[in-house]
Parts: C-alpha cells; sequence; structure tokens
C-alpha cells in the first residue's frame, strides 16, 4: 500500500495554483459533482516516497515528471540526466517544475494535459 490514499468517491488532484489549466481542471472536477482533495504543490511539500508513488501510477519514471520545456525549468536548469534521488530533490526544491495537475480517483491517476481530461477519471 503507498502513501497515497485514494477512494473512488473522491478526486485527487496534485497541482500547482498558479496554473490556469490546474485551475480548469478543478473547476471542471467540481462542476462533475465530485469531492475534491486538492493538493497545491507550491503549499504542500510532496515527499520522495509520494513523488514516486506518483511516477509509478502514472507508468514513468520520476525525471518525466519534470518539464523540462517549462520557462521555470529552463530558467534555472539545464537538460540532466540525474539519478531519481536527484529528480526528487531538484523537484522538492522547484515544484515549479513537475508536470500537473495529476488526477488520481481509486486505482485510477492521470497527467491532466487539457481541463476536461479530468473528466476522465
Amino acid at each position: 500500500m503507498g502513501e497515497i490514499a485514494t477512494s473512488k468517491r473522491q478526486i485527487t488532484v496534485y497541482y500547482n495554483s498558479e496554473s490556469v489549466r490546474a485551475k480548469q481542471a478543478l473547476a471542471y472536477a467540481i462542476a462533475d459533482g465530485f469531492k475534491v482533495e486538492d493538493i497545491d504543490i507550491l503549499k504542500t511539500k510532496l515527499t520522495g516516497t509520494q513523488l514516486v508513488e506518483l511516477a509509478e501510477r502514472l507508468h514513468i519514471e520520476v525525471a518525466d515528471l519534470v518539464n523540462q520545456d517549462s520557462p521555470a525549468y529552463q530558467s534555472s536548469f539545464e537538460p540532466h540526466n540525474l539519478s531519481t534521488d536527484d529528480w526528487i530533490k531538484i523537484i522538492q526544491h522547484n515544484p515549479k517544475i513537475m508536470k500537473q495537475p495529476i488526477a488520481l480517483r481509486g486505482d485510477k491517476t492521470i497527467l491532466v494535459e487539457t481541463p476536461t481530461d479530468i473528466i476522465k477519471i
């Protein structure tokens, strides 16, 4: 059992509160009638275990949680090939570079590419 608790009756959304797409996705989830637990990654520091679990649920590597195309990443970092532990530390200290929003409901987890994707969960 992982560190992240989920329920089929609730959508948990990991998001950046400065992201327009994330705010729109949250609005769609609420409008669809689901109870929503929103976790602002800018205010709530994710543990290494949570980051690994999110990556596993998405069937990706922790490094793939980083949006290397984002201005936040490109203004501070060069493209890197780092260890999982190093990527975890970078995300924890620079949450704006994390791909988001990530929505969870029961056993299903998706990276929300467009706000309406959240309805699929």
